[in-house]
């Protein structure tokens, strides 16, 4: 018969029916390893901490950043360029990372061809827009656009104008863009070019505004041959 001593042990060992078996065992490596699981929890601690700290921060400098952005689009909507330049130069500069920051960049882009600076216009958006996050890459690319061809330089324009149909995510975007992009290429006198774009317009988002259009040109750049 067992002793109540040796009874005592296996009461010990064994846990009970409804207790997890990798519970058990982390609560008995947890007693032999005191320190250890102290120093693990202090580190969690800590670690939980400073995530909570760093998304308080970023929140914090996001709306400190929505906040001068608001004020620069109000000096652009009233069409004092000069602050309007100033005030957002200031948030691109010193809220960077931030989605206002990004937006700021778009704006003063604007500011720029507004003012008669379309070459730099031209040259933050051409430092802009590669790295542009994903809901500000296509109209990036599509000011790009828009300030080349301000410029004369429809080749460049063209270019752009394809990235920014490239990177849109809606279907009209796409279209708009690739519209903007046969209108230049029409320019630079590449009627082959052209006629790509206008037929992936057709071919592929024909339920778009841009598809009218799209048939004028084709109609206009092949004298209403037929179409293959």
């Amino acid at each position: 018969m067992a002793t109540s001593a040796q009874a005592a042990r296996r009461a010990v060992a064994s846990p009970p029916p409804d207790e997890s078996p990798a519970l058990t065992s982390l609560v008995n490596w947890i007693k032999r390893h005191r320190q250890m699981a102290g120093g693990i929890a202090a580190v969690v601690v800590v670690g939980g901490g400073l995530v909570w700290w760093n998304a308080i921060s970023r929140s914090r400098t996001e709306a400190m950043a929505s906040e001068r952005l608001a004020q620069a689009r109000l000096a652009f909507e009233s069409r004092n360029y000069p602050l309007a330049g100033s005030e957002l130069s200031q948030v691109v500069e010193n809220y960077s990372g931030t989605r206002a920051a990004q937006e700021a960049d778009l704006l003063l882009a604007e500011v720029r061809m507004s003012q008669g600076q379309g070459q730099q216009a031209i040259d933050l958006l051409k430092r802009f827009a590669p790295s542009a996050g994903v809901h500000f890459r296509p109209q990036a690319y599509g000011l790009l656009g828009a300030a080349h061809e301000d410029a004369g330089q429809f080749k460049e324009a063209a270019a752009a104008y394809e990235l920014a149909a490239q990177y849109a995510e809606h279907a009209f975007l796409k279209a708009q863009y690739l519209s903007d992009a046969g209108r230049a290429w029409m320019a630079v006198g590449d009627t082959a070019r052209a006629l790509e774009a206008y037929r992936t317009i057709t071919s592929r988002m024909d339920s778009t505004a841009s598809v009218v259009e799209a048939e004028v040109r084709i109609g206009e750049l092949t004298k209403g041959a037929a179409q293959p």
